[in-house]
């Protein structure tokens, strides 16, 4: 159990419409003191209006919003100690780097050796003493993308808001900048919440993590809880990792101990349910393995082949049904479309929810 002590944020029951729109729905999570918080989910679930309700930009219509203990419903944005950076980089392009720093503490009343000392501390942590003087327009994504972050962290907030700020960099700079923000949020200690729609990100990221859809929080948990563990429906299976879940319609069949899929029985222990329920069968990709000398198997045809580097996709059709596995570089070898394989899904690994809701059921063994 979270102690109030040890909690920077928490919404209890927020929501919020745009006329006719509902943004935020009974709106609930928790983020600790010091922690690294993903908000994750598609376009339009609600992550920016979350941010923005938490920082004052938006007000609430209903609920309750806490910052660091105390009541910050209708408390003005100044007063919130909260800082947010926005998908855009909304640089000042009048103004050189040192004086887009500045501007802000310059707005606040800080003293002139004050402010001095920050920048150079800020250029200096975030590696951008090269460009000091240069104006937005000659640095590069990248490094407009750090100035935005100093801009923000400058002010040594005690919690930092990110709405999907690194949607606008190529792959590379996305890299580069997840470590980057993993590194200053360790240096740093602050309570970051970072909004976004990429599951590579969230799970690399985030300490703990929130699946939104449609204004509200599906599930809360760590990336292990929400990718491996136990994801509470097929929403959440088959939006954490990367590529997603398969998830195939299948019937419990008439022993109770066995799911009956279209291409073959996989073990479960499902008494409580009567024979024939519809059900459907979740496995990562990763979780489907070639079969070694005369183990039990499944017959599949290779359809794709995705190399990746040191991994490699291969979508499957098995029985009628589609898969996606996963292998290493040194696996995928010599394997060609079109080829017939033998692959093995082990019971363990089974994820199992309900068809007509999509729960994940709670007693398989």
């Amino acid at each position: 159990m979270t102690t109030e002590s040890s909690l920077a944020i928490r919404l209890s029951g927020v929501s919020k419409s745009f006329g006719a729109v509902s943004a935020l729905k009974d709106l609930t999570f928790e983020v600790r003191k010091g922690g690294f918080f993903v908000l994750f989910g598609p376009s339009s679930v609600g992550k920016t209006t979350t941010l923005r309700t938490i920082c004052g930009l938006e007000s609430a219509d209903s609920g309750h919003i806490e910052i660091e203990g105390r009541d910050a419903t209708i408390a003005p944005i100044r007063e919130r100690g909260v800082t947010m950076v926005f998908q855009s980089f909304a640089l000042y392009p009048h103004m050189t780097l040192a004086q887009n720093f500045a501007y802000p503490l310059r707005e606040a009343g800080v003293s002139s050796k004050e402010i001095k000392k920050r920048v150079g501390e800020t250029v200096d942590m975030l590696r951008l003493s090269h460009c000091l003087n240069n104006k937005p327009s000659t640095l590069s994504g990248g490094e407009q993308q750090r100035v935005a972050l100093g801009r923000a962290l400058i002010r040594r907030p005690k919690i930092l808001l990110l709405d999907e700020p690194l949607t606008n960099l190529d792959a590379k700079l996305r890299h580069d900048m997840r470590a980057e923000l993993k590194r200053l949020h360790r240096q740093l200690g602050m309570t970051i919440v970072f909004a976004t729609p990429d599951e590579l990100e969230a799970l690399s990221m985030g300490e703990d993590i929130a699946v939104m859809e449609d204004g509200h929080v599906v599930q809360q948990g760590t990336p292990d809880e929400l990718y491996e563990r136990r994801p509470r429906n097929t929403y959440v299976a088959a939006k954490i990792g990367s590529p997603h879940m398969n998830l195939i319609d299948t019937r419990l069949a008439e022993g109770k101990n066995s799911l009956d899929t279209s291409f073959g029985m996989i073990a479960v222990n499902l008494q409580n349910l009567p024979a024939g329920e519809p059900l459907v069968m979740g496995i990562r990709p990763s979780d489907i393995k070639l079969a070694k000398n005369s183990e039990p198997h499944i017959p599949v045809k290779v359809s794709l082949i995705e190399p990746l580097g040191d991994l490699t996709v291969i979508s499957l059709e098995a029985g009628g049904s589609q898969l996606r596995m996963v292998l290493s570089e040194a696996d995928a070898v010599g394997i060609q479309t079109g080829e017939d394989l033998n692959v093995v899904i082990k019971p363990e690994h089974v994820h199992i929810f309900h068809k007509a809701n999509g729960v994940a059921m709670t007693d398989t063994a």
